[in-house]
């Protein structure tokens, strides 16, 4: 596709891959702006959005494109935060990245970017797009795919994913040839836009902890825990006699049933209903597709029925799957679509 003169809005987050997305859009004559999406930060906790934004800006400066601020402080709050404390405080285990994506990179950006003329955005996600097919990045080991079923066919199809089609260490050597100022900045690792905060350190701050009874799936007490919603199903537990497994929850007792087995009951097929779906592709009826339950997971064979929006895997799965987690339908590198696991 020839981006000469073509307006685009780039994502910077103060990070690597949002720098050389900007840096290899501006090498092919594009009109560039950068974009830094400033999002809700939880009071009292620590956060790294003032260090990511001067980072983004001195991007910028290097490259010498315009840079602006986009609060999206509204839309995250509400359609990622308040999503993620119900879904908790319900017993599942949600998924924020995908929230974020939908309502913030894809949603209150987007609809900033085409508001001020853009012709496409861009992010700094693994992942690529043809002709508003969503496939997934040529890196597996950072394939963001997973991410982006959530995402519209209308936002996908002008939305560039530059660094979609290279692996990792070659957007690294590209930052240091380039001289970008975060060429050797590391990767964050927490929730989308919350740094280095981790989903159980907000939880633990925003609910505190509840000692509570940890039992067998005969109901027999083997220890307690710190509050049931801090868990998610398969997590190992620290407890006497273990290695022990989330079975079950209870948030209103604050009880969580355990096994020593990380197999799902029996090792039984299971079919999974979908919520909020999102069907990128045209087949439609039984659609034998692969399928991912978390993010880098294990591929599951099956078959995904459009009319009822429900997956039933071909064999027995090897671990116990939560509900509230995104399931993520593949044809090979395609993705075909997804939906939260009820």
């Amino acid at each position: 596709m020839k981006l000469t003169g073509k307006k685009i809005f780039v994502g910077l987050s103060g990070g690597v891959d949002s720098a050389v997305s900007a840096a290899l859009l501006v090498s092919q004559g594009a009109n560039v702006t950068g974009v830094f999406i400033k999002g809700w930060y939880p009071p009292g906790m620590p956060c790294t959005w003032a260090a990511d934004r001067r980072d983004a800006m001195r991007v910028a400066a290097h490259l010498g494109i315009p840079f602006v601020t986009l609060d999206a402080s509204r839309e995250y709050k509400k359609g990622v935060i308040d999503y993620l404390l119900a879904e908790y405080r319900a017993g599942r285990t949600p998924n924020p990245d995908v929230m974020c994506n939908r309502e913030v990179k894809f949603g209150a950006f987007f609809a900033y970017a085409k508001l001020h003329g853009a012709h496409f955005i861009a992010t700094g996600h693994y992942a690529r797009s043809e002709d508003g097919v969503l496939l997934r990045g040529v890196d597996r080991a950072k394939d963001q795919s997973y991410f982006l079923w959530a995402v519209s066919a209308d936002a996908l199809a002008q939305t560039l994913f530059p660094v979609g089609g290279m692996q990792k260490d070659a957007v690294r050597m590209y930052a240091r040839a380039h001289h970008l100022p975060v060429a050797t900045k590391k990767d964050s690792q927490g929730i989308c836009f919350l740094g280095s905060i981790s989903v159980e350190d907000f939880l633990r701050a925003e609910y505190g902890s509840h000692l509570g009874e940890a039992v067998d799936e005969a109901g027999a007490l083997v220890g307690t825990h710190e509050g049931a919603l801090l868990y998610t199903i398969g997590e190992r537990v620290p407890l006497p006699q273990g290695p022990w497994y989330v079975r079950r929850k209870d948030v209103a007792r604050n009880v969580i049933v355990v096994s020593n087995e990380r197999l799902v009951s029996g090792g039984m097929t299971t079919r999974f209903a979908l919520t909020d779906v999102v069907w990128h592709a045209a087949e439609t009826g039984t659609v034998s597709c692969d399928a991912e339950y978390r993010y880098h997971g294990p591929r599951v064979a099956g078959v995904y029925d459009t009319a009822s929006a429900t997956f039933t895997p071909t064999g027995p799965l090897a671990e116990a799957v939560s509900g509230g987690q995104s399931l993520v339908l593949y044809s090979r590198e395609r993705v075909l679509g997804g939906g939260i696991i009820r």
